[in-house]
């Protein structure tokens, strides 16, 4: 089930519910501690060693629990890692034992000093002594939030502590997915049930994680063909840009629908063909001359956008593409250029429109600034919903969002900086599609946006994990 994103307040209120209900908060905070001595394990190498920073809050105890965990282990299941806990009360007594700890080069720092409680600036010894860990260029795993970070607003008027991972307690906190936090946060994980009764619902904003898909797609049964898995029909590629049609034909195949149809424009069709196997490719025609091929077989979903052209080469794909918007039963995913072509019409509630906007082409839909789209994006998706007939948005970016007008907003937790790479968005395109073409899945629309998002950024993680050097077709392979 997806984790609801959850305020300061609720969060609070989340613990005392938890507290009255006759749960310990030592057995919470001993859980919390095993689970950052788990993270810990994972990230520091055999025979190194990391340095603990513990607070005098709820923060400090975590860290300390941790410690704790960590010296309960058994020597010789160690693997030569050790580790060091420096008790902070005073920052220019206790900041001495740091700056001595920190020209060890701790291989992990771990920030107990402050948590979602702080909510004032912190002082001018504080402010040093967190420039002081930031200086020393050492990973640094923060407890639940990077110190000196306001939670509720994502801010802070001093010094914050930049964290390579944010292991936040129970569910995210609001403040950690402001867009001026993110430098800070790093990357976001949640250690979920730790302990504390059943999270509070919400019907806002939730955080997706692995666990919701689980068993998903299906399995599928042994009596079918490929006709019981749909038919995909991709406008797609144009001069300059046949690689796009041949990444989103890549990223289709990953999803395994029954037949797909790639058509692009006459001049690029050999590169594009010559590149597919499986994929049937034709070339568009423009007229409607004895020389056509016949229309394909009745598509159950359609993709337009990557790599289709502009100017005078545009006008019968435009067309096409107005086509299916309006009329097409079957789901129908936009991408890339196709989104300029968007008409503000209201469509029935059992159409399925699906638009895959990043930053940029989200700011040109909305007739605004990326920095106003990238200030307040769930603003910005809601609104893309609402100008364009309650479609299903797909906002790209970091912790991509996928929701409509109204209802559930998710926050995607995969991904990593390595997609930041020209033709991701055109595979991730290929795959939502090549997804919904299947009669199986359409009426899970939701969960298989969610879960395309989440595989793409997933498959990024696990490329990252064994090389820093890989392509998008590396992705595609992985996916």
């Amino acid at each position: 089930m997806a984790i609801p994103v959850v305020t300061v307040e609720a969060m609070r209120t989340w613990e005392e519910a938890t507290w009255s209900a006759g749960v310990q908060p030592q057995s919470v905070i001993d859980e919390v501690g095993r689970r950052i001595a788990d993270r810990v394990l994972s990230l520091a190498p055999p025979g190194s060693w990391v340095l603990f920073l513990a607070g005098r809050g709820n923060n400090g105890n975590d860290a300390r629990a941790a410690v704790h965990a960590l010296d309960s282990i058994p020597t010789e299941e160690r693997a030569g890692r050790s580790w060091q806990l420096v008790s902070v009360t005073d920052p220019e007594t206790d900041g001495l034992a740091i700056v001595d700890a920190l020209q060890r080069r701790p291989a992990w720092i771990v920030d107990g000093l402050f948590g979602i409680g702080l909510n004032r600036a912190l002082s001018d010894p504080w402010n040093r002594l967190i420039d002081r860990i930031n200086l020393s260029h050492r990973p640094v795993l923060a407890v639940d939030i990077p110190s000196g970070l306001d939670a509720k607003t994502g801010t802070a008027p001093g010094s914050v502590v930049q964290a390579a991972i944010t292991l936040t307690i129970g569910a995210p906190k609001a403040g950690l997915l402001t867009p001026g936090a993110a430098a800070v946060v790093g990357r976001l994980e949640v250690a979920r049930d730790v302990g504390l009764i059943g999270v509070p619902a919400t019907d806002r904003l939730v955080w997706v994680e692995s666990d919701d898909f689980a068993d998903f797609p299906p399995p599928r049964v042994v009596d079918v063909n490929k006709g019981d898995f749909g038919h995909l029909r991709i406008l797609a590629g144009s001069l300059g840009y046949h690689g796009a049609a041949v990444l989103a034909g890549w990223g289709a195949l990953r999803a395994r629908p029954g037949l797909i149809t790639l058509e692009t424009l006459p001049e690029v069709y050999g590169a594009v063909a010559s590149q597919m196997q499986q994929v049937m490719v034709r070339p568009l025609a423009a007229g409607t001359g004895s020389g056509e091929l016949p229309e394909p077989a009745r598509a159950t979903a359609w993709l337009f956008g990557p790599g289709l052209p502009s100017g005078t080469a545009r006008v019968h794909c435009e067309k096409k593409f107005l086509e299916a918007w309006i009329s097409a039963p079957a789901p129908v995913v936009v991408d890339a250029s196709s989104l300029d072509w968007l008409p503000p019409t209201a469509m029935g509630s059992a159409t399925t429109r699906v638009v895959t906007p990043h930053p940029g082409e989200a700011a040109r839909l909305l007739k605004c600034s990326v920095h106003d789209v990238e200030h307040n994006r769930s603003d910005a998706l809601r609104r893309i919903s609402q100008r364009f007939g309650n479609c299903w948005v797909v906002l790209k970016g970091h912790q991509t969002l996928v929701g409509r007008s109204a209802g559930t907003m998710s926050i995607n937790s995969s991904g990593d900086p390595g997609l930041a790479q020209g033709g991701s968005g055109d595979v991730l395109a290929g795959f939502i599609a090549g997804l919904l073409a299947q009669p199986t899945l359409q009426s899970e629309v939701e969960k298989v946006l969610r879960f395309a998002v989440w595989r793409h950024g997933r498959a990024a993680e696990e490329l990252s994990s064994a090389t820093r050097s890989w392509s998008i077709a590396d992705l595609v392979r992985v996916l």
